[in-house]
C-alpha cells in the first residue's frame, strides 16, 4: 500500500524551494533545493516526480506570487492619479520586493529553449495588459496599456543590463510626466 498524498508537506517544500529560487535563481542541480527545504532529494522527487517537474512547480508558484504582487500594485485606487499608482508600482517592482521576480522571469524570457514553460514569452507579454487597461481607464486611456507595458519592459531590461537605477528611475518618471501632460491635452480615444 502506497503513502497518502500530503498536500501540506508538498506546499511547504514548494514554498521553501520557491523562496530559494527567487533569492538565488533556478539551480542547475537538485542539491540547493534539498538544502533550502530541509528535505531529502528522495522526498522532493516523491512529491514532484522529477527535477524538471519541481522547477516547473517553482516557476508556477513564483509567477502566481508575482501576479498577485504586481497586479495589486497596478490596480487603480479611487482618488489617486494613475501615474502616482504607476510610480509607486515602479518603485516596488524595481526594489527589493520586485527585483527577484524580474530577474527570474527575465532569464526565463531570454531562454530560447522554453522547456520549463512553453509559451511563457507570449503569456508574459500579455498578462499585464488587463490591470494596466483597467488602471488607464481611470484617465480615459485604456488603449495606452501596450505603450506603458512596453516602456516598463524596456526599462526593466535596461536596468537588468546596466544596473543604472538612477537613470532608469529618471526615465520612468519622465515618461509618467509625458503621460500626465498628454492625458490632459488629448480627448480619450473612441471605443474604449
Amino acid at each position: 500500500m502506497g503513502r497518502h498524498e500530503q498536500p501540506e508537506i508538498k506546499q511547504r517544500l514548494l514554498d521553501a524551494c520557491t523562496d530559494h529560487a527567487l533569492q538565488h535563481g533556478l539551480p542547475e542541480r537538485l542539491q540547493p533545493f534539498v538544502a533550502a527545504s530541509g528535505a531529502s532529494a528522495r522526498m522532493l522527487l516523491y512529491h514532484f516526480g522529477t527535477r524538471d517537474a519541481l522547477l516547473r512547480a517553482v516557476l508556477g508558484q513564483a509567477r502566481n506570487r508575482q501576479l498577485d504582487l504586481f497586479g495589486e500594485l497596478l490596480r487603480s485606487r479611487p482618488g489617486e492619479a494613475y501615474t502616482v499608482t504607476l510610480d509607486r508600482a515602479w518603485t516596488t517592482m524595481t526594489g527589493p520586493r520586485g527585483r527577484p521576480y524580474l530577474r527570474m522571469f527575465g532569464q526565463l524570457r531570454e531562454s530560447g529553449e522554453q522547456r520549463w514553460w512553453p509559451g511563457f514569452r507570449r503569456e508574459a507579454t500579455t498578462d499585464w495588459l488587463p490591470p494596466l487597461e483597467q488602471g488607464l481607464r481611470s484617465v480615459g486611456r485604456p488603449e495606452w496599456a501596450t505603450l506603458v507595458l512596453a516602456v516598463l519592459r524596456g526599462l526593466f531590461l535596461d536596468l537588468d543590463a546596466t544596473g543604472d537605477t538612477d537613470r532608469a528611475d529618471r526615465a520612468f518618471r519622465d515618461f509618467l510626466e509625458l503621460l500626465d501632460a498628454t492625458a490632459a491635452l488629448a480627448p480619450p480615444a473612441r471605443g474604449h
